[in-house]
């Protein structure tokens, strides 16, 4: 049962990674390169789309973590899943206090009302998320570690 839960956990949590990491390495450099406005469109439908999945995505991760490191307390590498369980609340501190502010002014502009500095903004963002997403690769990576 400890196998499967932990199998289970990775693969939810590899997935959500996978999907950060193409959002800072391939998404987001495609979306800055289109011609208009088709960035500022691109990013505030994916801010939309990903801000209503990925809290839940987070939370399911983190709940995973937590009962693969209770089901396995006595058990070797423990401490990496407890390690990697902290990243990922790294992670969701980080989303609630700098990426998700960013991300809920974004969602909400068009080509009509966007601020004057809104590349900045996203920019910023952008920063942002490449820290958050090395951070749940290093959370990814302990958890495939732990033995078990």
């Amino acid at each position: 049962m400890l196998n499967a839960l932990g199998v289970f956990t990775i693969v939810v949590v590899g997935v959500m990674v996978g999907v950060e990491f193409s959002v800072a390495f391939v998404i987001n450099p495609i979306l800055d390169r289109l011609p208009d406005d088709g960035a500022l469109r691109g990013r505030a439908h994916g801010a939309r789309m990903l801000g209503a999945l990925m809290p839940v995505w987070y939370l399911a991760s983190l709940a995973l973590v937590a009962a693969r490191a209770i089901a396995g307390w006595r058990g070797h590498g423990t401490g990496l899943v407890v390690t990697a369980g902290a990243l990922l609340i790294l992670g969701v501190i980080m989303s609630v206090l700098l990426l998700v502010p960013i991300n809920n002014r974004g969602r909400t502009w068009t080509p009509e009302n966007r601020p004057a500095d809104w590349k900045r903004q996203m920019h910023r963002w952008d920063r942002f998320h490449y820290i958050r997403v090395a951070v749940i690769i290093a959370a990814f990576a302990l958890l495939a570690a732990a033995p078990g």
